[in-house]
């Protein structure tokens, strides 16, 4: 019984320690950077609220263990992230939430990256690119399915710009990622109808076209269509 309470007592003195070092170590930085004087009672406050809280809650002779995060992150295809961009444009106001909704994907968090992008539809309600990437957005947060809302998000996209070919790709990708090759083929089929010769992601689109066309058929048995 002694003996644990001397492991405790020297394990809150090494962490008074701790605690003192870190203290020291920011008020010499913030002197190094030069800090104004009238901000070093804030500072002051700020490091007591710590070390309060430290003196109410610290435990620090108790067992460390691994947290896990609350959600799991979502890959985001970086050669996808870039063909959209191609498509519909980068750093403008409206792309800057699809940003915003890829990092909230990546994180695990799809809700969020659903209501980022809804915040940037409130301030650009006409904006292609949004549209766009709700769909997507709402088929990742929806289970990987096309869901109605989904499925709303993209036609609205396909109202806004009826000669672009992103809607119906990013339609198409939605389906493909639910495993409902069949009816992706149409929309990808569509998207290439409308890309012009010339545009430099019009290569990218044929590609996975023919892909999906060999893989359909494959699976039944018949060869691709021309």
């Amino acid at each position: 019984m002694a003996g644990a309470r001397l492991v405790q007592a020297a394990a809150r003195l090494m962490g008074w320690a701790a605690l003192a070092i870190i203290g020291a170590a920011t008020a010499a930085l913030l002197w190094r950077i030069g800090l104004a004087r009238g901000l070093w009672s804030f500072v002051g406050a700020a490091l007591m609220l710590g070390a309060a809280g430290y003196a109410l809650q610290g435990e620090p002779s108790l067992a460390g263990r691994p947290v896990r995060a609350n959600a799991d992150p979502i890959p985001v295809d970086p050669e996808l992230t870039a063909l959209r961009d191609d498509m519909l444009g980068r750093f403008r106001a409206d792309t800057a939430y699809l940003v915003a909704g890829d990092a909230m994907t990546r994180i695990g968090n799809p809700g969020y990256a659903v209501s980022a992008i809804l915040g940037g539809i409130r301030h650009h309600p006409d904006s292609l690119a949004l549209w766009t990437g709700l769909g997507t957005a709402l088929a990742t947060h929806d289970g990987g399915q096309v869901s109605p809302t989904a499925l709303f998000a993209f036609r609205r996209a396909g109202q806004l710009a009826p000669l672009h070919p992103a809607p119906p790709f990013f339609l198409g990708l939605a389906y493909v990622r639910a495993g409902e090759f069949a009816k992706a083929r149409p929309y990808w089929a569509r998207a290439l109808a409308l890309t012009p010769q010339s545009v430099s992601y019009r290569p990218q689109i044929a590609l996975r076209l023919a892909l999906l066309d060999q893989f359909l058929a494959e699976t039944a048995g018949a060869p691709p269509p021309p």
